[in-house]
């Protein structure tokens, strides 16, 4: 049978970059999920926390955990909280970590992505993600497609680029773990 662990590894990761980069709100917790889970899917064939994201007009967002935010579940709000701040006009929700990120359940090339990430993105506010997750013809941007996608699902398959020498071996190592995952739900 297989064990994914995804959700332990979504509240995981949600520590670590608030443990991990100084600006880390909502907006920008949502853009390095995003990038983390299809940065690993393009090297893989599946994604590190198993989130679903959506095209909407400010970027990619993980549906499920966008769902959750107002209330989260106990494993979550165990681990992190939310901080309102206020910005000229705006309040910005901060995550702040209340406890130690446990690396466990990941892989080490899991754990290199997030770092690699977490480093990359360690001062920035939200806008130098903007120029990745909404880059021209990036996977977010060929969904939203000026808007005629909005609330669409982004499939992961996107982040595969077509000339990508091992895009077939990608793709089918997605399609057999999706099967395997799948197999494992029906019993």
């Amino acid at each position: 049978m297989l064990i994914s662990h995804q959700r332990e590894k979504l509240v995981e990761t949600v520590v670590f970059f608030a443990s991990n980069t100084e600006l880390c709100g909502k907006v920008t917790l949502f853009k390095l999920l995003y990038l983390l889970d299809f940065s690993h899917f393009r090297e893989t064939g599946r994604s590190v926390t198993g989130l679903d994201y959506r095209a909407w007009k400010l970027g990619p967002v993980p549906f499920e955990l966008m769902q959750e935010w107002d209330q989260l579940e106990p494993d979550l709000s165990e681990a992190i909280e939310i901080v309102p701040e206020q910005v000229i006009d705006f309040i910005r929700e901060r995550v702040v970590s209340r406890r130690c990120f446990d690396d466990r359940f990941f892989t080490p090339r899991e754990l290199r992505l997030m770092h690699e990430l977490a480093k990359r993105f360690r001062t920035e506010l939200t806008q130098p993600l903007v120029n990745f997750t909404h880059a021209e013809r990036g996977p977010w941007d060929k969904i939203w497609d000026d808007g005629r996608g909005n609330n669409e699902r982004i499939p992961y398959t996107l982040a595969v680029p077509d000339e990508a020498m091992n895009r077939d071996a990608i793709l089918d190592s997605a399609r057999e773990y999706e099967a395997m995952r799948s197999a494992g739900e029906r019993h």
